[in-house]
Parts: C-alpha cells; structure tokens; sequence
C-alpha cells in the first residue's frame, strides 16, 4: 500500500477529470440559463460532453441520457432563439 498521496493521484486519471470537468459545466450553464439563450446552448454541448464521458467510461446508460438531455436542450435552445428573435 502506498501513501495517501500515491492513492490520491492514481484514483485521478484523466478521464476522471474530463467527467468532473463536464458535470460542473452542466451545473454552471444550467443554474445561468435564465440568463442568456446562449447559455442553454452550453448546456447542450455540456451534456453531449457528460454523455461521451458516460461511454467512455462504460456507464452506458449514463452516456445515453445525457445524449438525450443534450438533444432537449438544443431543442429548447432553438425554440429560446426564435422566440428571442421575434420579440
């Protein structure tokens, strides 16, 4: 058994990070969306990002609903536009 630090790090790869990484963006463009159209559109791409992390890290139910998640908001991104639009 190593030190703390040796496990601290090797449970820390890359794909880790890149996962923490994409939540925290859902988190961050989901809470600013009554902001800005544009911040649903992040959103969107935030889930697409949590759903290649879901695959890739073999939860592949996980990576399905963010895909579809990332489907909505990009739907709601597109209906928020064109009514931003006609106003």
């Amino acid at each position: 058994m190593g030190s703390p630090e040796t496990d601290w790090s090797a449970a820390i790869d890359a794909l880790t990070v890149f996962g923490l990484v994409a939540v925290t963006l859902m988190l961050v463009f989901y809470a600013l969306e009554s902001r800005s159209a544009w911040f649903i559109l992040a959103f969107a791409g935030a889930c697409a990002l949590g759903s290649v992390y879901g695959f890739l890290q073999g939860a592949w139910p996980f990576g399905l609903v963010e895909a579809v998640w990332a489907v909505v908001a990009a739907a709601r991104w597109r209906k928020a536009r064109v009514r931003n639009v006609s106003e």
